[in-house]
């Protein structure tokens, strides 16, 4: 006689949570492979859970598009790779060999993308910390170097006038477009009149030379009237320095901010209907710049380049994150919740989007409504504070997307090991691009004074640092 394994007694509460608030069924259907046609299956055996997998198609396919989108309205727009978006080398030299420049905010991003062969000349040097010895480099080898405050400008004039060379250079403003916040911190305010007074510092300045202007005007930008604006801004700012003068703009750089098909927290509607298609934004912005720099075909001049440095656009979409279940909880209200190998450290952006959660085996029964938590030990290591997902079990697949954009640049390395991230190439290939942590990768910069070196329980001797000698560190290991 069969008997079934006992199982307490608990209060459920009904629930009719089948429907979404848009009167839609929104069951995701399982995802039995990650992407690129590579089973997910096969991926965890090879690599682990959690993994990060990148797709080198989609990424190029990205990329492409955003060329094409300017191009076929007329305009041959340069795209800067935004690296903090995701500065792993596969990723950023796939989208290099497509002809996209590294766009850069730091020292660090700097010396990478020279690392990884990027001339000086195809590099757009933004941010608001530029060290006296990066700018010097940077304005050696020929990089764009986009000026943020008054104090910047004049260490570069310091130093072009120790070179004896004038240093070209571009001014990062700021200005309300009146469809986005603005964003006040970076670079010189127009309204204010720091812009005409940075301007007029550069355009008067034997050692200064004015090449170009930058604006960003915020992230993820919903609205393609705000790219419309900023460009037209940009324009009749262009128009108004070089009036009758000599100064000659080389190009308008209107930043980032393109938005990804992610389900932003806060927004009512899906990514499908709130997000507009990249080529509403691309004609708002070839729409402005053709009619914003006409005035030079009038005088039988080229128009300056168009710059862009879209990084979420490119990449979100073109890499996941398969995490497996490995516990599973009943909260007081009688919600399911399931405990994940991934979570906050790896999925920083869980934070302002509800991302994409997919089965990645068969179903077991209906869909509830479930909480997903991460494997730290704290309390706001929340995944999804709601998702439908049918019944887990300890060893269940899940495929979260898209992931691609700035989780691989903002996880941390806090309680748990980091994974491995690979990219599937075209034929199906996959390759490692970067390892998975483990204790001696961690340890790696750990340095440990001589007399802390001992064994636990070891008795401190003569000449250590309780006697008063200084004892030299030595690395761990």
């Amino acid at each position: 006689m069969h008997t079934n394994d006992w199982e307490a007694p608990r209060i459920t509460p009904l629930e009719f949570n089948q429907l979404n608030k848009f009167g839609q069924r929104r069951v995701q259907s399982p995802v039995t492979e990650a992407i690129d046609g590579v089973p997910v299956a096969t991926l965890i055996e090879r690599f682990g859970s959690p993994l990060f997998v990148t797709s080198e198609q989609r990424l190029r396919a990205n990329c492409r598009r955003l060329h094409q989108a300017f191009a076929a309205r007329g305009v041959e727009a340069i795209h800067g790779w935004s690296y903090k978006t995701n500065y792993l080398s596969a990723i950023c030299n796939v989208l290099h060999q497509e002809g996209s420049w590294a766009e850069v905010v730091s020292r660090f991003e700097y010396e990478k993308a020279r690392r990884l062969g990027v001339p000086g000349e195809r590099i757009l040097f933004n941010g608001p910390h530029k060290p006296r010895p990066a700018l010097e480099r940077a304005l050696a080898e020929g990089a764009h170097v986009h000026v943020d405050h008054f104090d910047e400008l004049a260490t570069i004039e310091s130093i072009a006038r120790a070179r004896g060379v004038p240093a070209p250079i571009a001014l990062r403003l700021n200005f309300d477009t009146g469809f986005t916040e603005p964003w006040s911190r970076f670079g010189f305010n127009l309204e204010s009149g720091q812009a005409l007074e940075a301007i007029a510092t550069v355009t008067t300045s034997p050692h200064l030379r004015l090449v170009g202007l930058h604006s960003h005007i915020g992230t993820f930008i919903l609205d393609p009237r705000a790219y419309a604006a900023q460009v037209t801004t940009l324009c009749r700012l262009m128009q108004e320095i070089e009036g009758d003068g000599p100064t000659r703009l080389d190009y308008l750089d209107i930043g980032g901010g393109l938005p990804s098909r992610n389900a932003l927290q806060g927004t009512y509607l899906p990514p499908e209907q709130a997000v507009p298609d990249l080529d509403e934004y691309a004609d708002a912005i070839c729409t402005a710049f053709l009619e914003g720099t006409a005035y030079r075909l009038e005088r039988g001049e080229a128009r300056p380049r168009l710059i862009f440095e879209s990084g979420r656009a490119v990449i979100d979409d073109a890499q996941v994150l398969i995490t497996t279940v490995v516990g599973r909880k009943q909260l007081p209200s009688g919600a399911p919740a399931v405990i994940l190998d991934a979570g906050i450290n790896l999925l920083f952006t869980a934070f302002w989007y509800n991302h994409q959660v997919s089965l990645a085996s068969p179903a077991r029964g209906e869909p509830r409504e479930t909480v997903l938590y991460g494997p730290l030990c704290m309390n706001i290591d929340v995944v999804r504070a709601a998702v439908q997902l049918p019944p887990l079990l300890p060893g269940d697949p899940l495929v979260i997307s898209p992931v691609g954009a700035y989780n691989n640049t903002q996880w941390l390395q806090f309680i748990e090991y980091r994974p491995a991230v690979v990219m599937i190439h075209p034929d199906r290939q996959v390759s490692l691009i970067r390892r998975a942590e483990d204790l001696d990768s961690v340890f790696a910069h750990d340095l440990l004074p001589d007399h802390l070196a001992r064994p636990v329980g070891d008795a401190p001797g003569e000449g250590d640092a309780l006697s008063g000698n200084i004892i030299p560190l030595r690395r761990a290991g």
